[in-house]
């Protein structure tokens, strides 16, 4: 037990070290306000260089990934189902499904699936 905190005291201790290092060496002593500007072929910017984001998009991104994440852990069930107890994996299955159909209730309730607003 000692041993073990001994050396998550070194671990910490190197890695707040290097932390420090790092954030010391990458300052940049010289700010120059031409390298910070925005570069738009050598002339000034004639207005905002920020554009506008859409957050419908960026919702429907959030949406995707959601999805995306939930695809990642389903396929995993399969495979398992051979190698555990079958009213444990069918419970946990159900579980997992109800959770992942409220949630796309939740959003279609929210109308956040309306793609044409």
């Amino acid at each position: 037990m000692f041993s073990m905190l001994t050396i998550s005291m070194i671990i910490l201790m190197i890695s707040i070290i290097v932390m420090l290092l790092a954030s010391i060496i990458s300052k940049k002593t010289i700010v120059d306000r031409e390298k910070s500007s925005p570069f738009e072929c050598g002339f000034d910017p004639k207005s905002s260089s920020r554009l506008p984001f859409s957050l419908r998009f960026f919702l429907i991104t959030i949406i995707f990934l959601i999805f995306d994440v939930e695809i990642a852990l389903i396929l995993p069930i399969i495979i398992i189902m051979n190698y555990s107890n079958l009213i444990m994996w069918t419970i946990t299955t159900i579980i997992f499904i109800l959770i992942l159909l409220l949630g796309l209730y939740h959003e279609w309730n929210q109308g956040m699936l309306n793609w044409s607003n």
